[in-house]
């Protein structure tokens, strides 16, 4: 079992760049032909959030094609640069997703895995929210999974990263009773979110909580009490979660780009 994780690919309609800097049509479509160039086929492709830069139909319209070309089955749920309304009405969001309430969420079964996806969006805030109604969803999808190992995907964290400008924005309303939820339930093997645009690991109720890197810009790394948030553009990355019996899941981070070699290790002996 394989899993393409990506997250914050910020796309907005052609001819503009997020924050006046980042080509993030460029980077999304290197990042997907990345995907495509793996030597093991992932399974299912899961995207947590921030599809878009500002919501708008044309930019969806633009994430439809792209997914499309790529042909892998796909999970989305919406972050906070996302609009429901016409992520619902211009996405093929699939056969695991769950719109009831209005809210994008998702259930599927891969392999021994349960994967559930919430939506944290808070319409018109950077930061978080879940309300009883998603985590209803939440407990309901954990009790059908019958003990099997689950794999929650949010797109705000509800764990801190220790970046004070983006604690200040993680999951905020709600995210005590989703701690709740996680640590009474022992088969929760991770917590995945986007939202940070960096890779962090992090114990969390009683599991691990991971962020995977941004598609697009990334967030600088600065861990100064009070510094001002800022982003910069290293190498964009995703993640590979690898599901193996005996083992559970191994995640791999994947960065996009051209780089030197490979070269056979043998290279280095004389």
């Amino acid at each position: 079992m394989l899993i393409a994780h990506l997250s914050d690919l910020h796309i907005c309609p052609p001819g503009r760049l997020a924050l006046k800097v980042s080509d993030t049509i460029g980077m999304t479509q290197r990042a997907f032909d990345a995907v495509a160039a793996l030597p093991v086929r992932p399974d299912i492709l899961v995207i947590t959030g921030d599809l878009t830069e500002s919501g708008l139909p044309e930019e969806y319209a633009l994430v439809r094609s792209m997914l499309g070309k790529l042909g892998l089955p796909t999970l989305l749920i919406p972050g906070n640069h996302d609009v429901r309304e016409p992520m619902i009405a211009g996405l093929d969001l699939g056969p695991h997703a769950d719109i009831s309430g209005g809210f994008i969420q998702f259930k599927a079964d891969l392999g021994p895995f349960r994967l559930i996806g919430l939506d944290t969006l808070l319409p018109g805030s950077s930061s978080g929210a879940i309300c009883d109604a998603r985590l209803d969803f939440l407990e309901r999808a954990l009790a059908e999974a019958e003990g099997r190992p689950v794999l929650v995907f949010t797109h705000h964290p509800p764990f801190s990263c220790g970046l004070g400008y983006m604690d200040a924005v993680m999951l905020k309303d709600g995210a005590a009773r989703l701690t709740e939820i996680v640590a009474r339930h022992p088969n929760i093997e991770r917590v995945l979110s986007g939202h940070h645009h960096r890779p962090v690991q992090v114990r969390y109720a009683g599991t691990i909580g991971q962020v995977v890197p941004g598609v697009a810009h990334q967030v600088i790394l600065d861990l100064t009490p009070g510094a001002e948030a800022r982003f910069l553009m290293e190498p964009p990355a995703f993640m590979l979660h690898m599901g193996r019996p005996g083992t559970g899941l191994i995640s791999h981070t994947a960065y996009v780009g051209a780089f030197e070699g490979p070269y056979p290790f043998s290279l280095g002996k004389e």
